[in-house]
């Protein structure tokens, strides 16, 4: 793991001139740009290994080889998407980090089936606190979102301020259609549960089958884990 890194503090001027530099670049010069602007060991990545991980993996390994991508693993994922982690890091030379909770909180999740009762504390825990503790090294936070994929994410920028780290989406406005034919043209390998009808993939009790964001906290009016808000 990275030295941490001082925290910068962005200004909303700063912010401003980054997303006016950004916007005009494609996915890749974006991704390229960034270790131009700011330090390798300021930047940090997360990745979930879910439906099509490997679009945003492959473009920032194609850049960046000695980049770390942290996987936040709950103790919850389907067997699919440890297989998946382990491919991709092979295929693409990634130099993956898993990060999780404290085995005691995570013991009483499983014990309790908080899931069930209160889906936003279980996500909290496993996925949310391990990851603020991450963030305390790393002035920047790159993600994969699209604005398609959900309202939130629909009013997102390239940067955005998220508490004291900047949050950097290179995909975010890439059309569905661009990503599976970008997918389609390097052939990249999607999660396995895709062809089984599952386009948004997390942690097996609370994901089904579904369009997009729609197979997600089945039956909640949930969306989001909590990371990206």
């Amino acid at each position: 793991m990275s030295t941490p890194h001082s925290k910068t503090l962005f200004t909303e001027q700063d912010i401003q001139k980054l997303n006016k530099k950004y916007k005009p670049l494609s996915a890749c010069q974006r991704i390229e740009t960034l270790y131009q602007d700011f330090d390798l060991d300021e930047i940090m990545l997360t990745s979930s290994f879910a439906a099509t991980s490997a679009f945003l993996l492959k473009l920032v390994s194609d850049v960046n080889k000695n980049q770390e991508v942290f996987f936040i693993d709950t103790g919850y994922h389907f067997d699919e998407t440890l297989d998946y982690k382990e491919k991709l890091k092979a295929v693409y030379g990634l130099n993956v980090k898993s990060i999780g909770a404290l085995k005691e909180e995570h013991l009483f999740t499983l014990k309790d089936e908080t899931w069930k009762k209160n889906p936003d504390f279980c996500c909290s825990i496993n996925k949310v606190r391990p990851l603020d503790i991450l963030k305390k090294q790393y002035n920047i936070w790159v993600s994969g979102l699209m604005k398609w994929q959900s309202d939130h994410r629909s009013t997102l920028d390239i940067f955005e301020l998220r508490g004291d780290i900047l949050k950097f989406y290179p995909l975010l406005d890439i059309t569905k259609e661009s990503r599976d034919a970008y997918i389609k043209k390097h052939n990249l390998p999607f999660h396995p549960l895709v062809a089984k009808g599952y386009h948004s993939i997390g942690c097996k009790h609370c994901t089904v089958p579904g369009e997009d964001r729609s197979g997600r906290w089945n039956n909640n009016p949930k969306t989001e884990c909590g990371l990206h808000l």
